[in-house]
């Protein structure tokens, strides 16, 4: 089991970057898969990226080439750097875990990304 809680979220203007952070408490971190997902108002969650225990990636199209996901096992951390921000991107964004070998996931209380002017 892990708990997770993100950082790093606020307020940005268009074109800027944010970084947000997924930090984990709990133990075997390396086993699970951690994904960004996130939520705009009055949209319905949608994935943003994802990476494995072996460090390959994925991204959601709209995240490719601007979003990067990246871990450190030994910190038990993620990371999501976002550049290139523009306001579609405003949302709360949530980090999810699952172990590798099953579906269960935990969730995290999510950051709020605002872009705008």
């Amino acid at each position: 089991q892990v708990q997770l809680v993100e950082s790093g979220g606020g307020l940005v203007q268009p074109g800027g970057s944010l970084t947000l952070s997924c930090a984990a408490s709990g133990n075997s971190f390396n086993m699970y898969v951690v994904a960004w997902y996130r939520q705009a108002p009055g949209a319905q969650r949608e994935f943003v990226a994802q990476i494995r225990t072996i460090g390959t990636t994925s991204y959601a199209d709209f995240a490719k080439g601007r979003f990067s996901i990246s871990r450190d096992n030994t910190k038990n951390t993620v990371w999501l750097q976002m550049n290139s921000l523009q306001a579609e991107d405003t949302a709360v964004y949530y980090c999810n875990a699952r172990p590798v070998y099953t579906a269960s996931t935990t969730w995290g209380p999510g950051t709020r990304v605002t872009v705008s002017s």
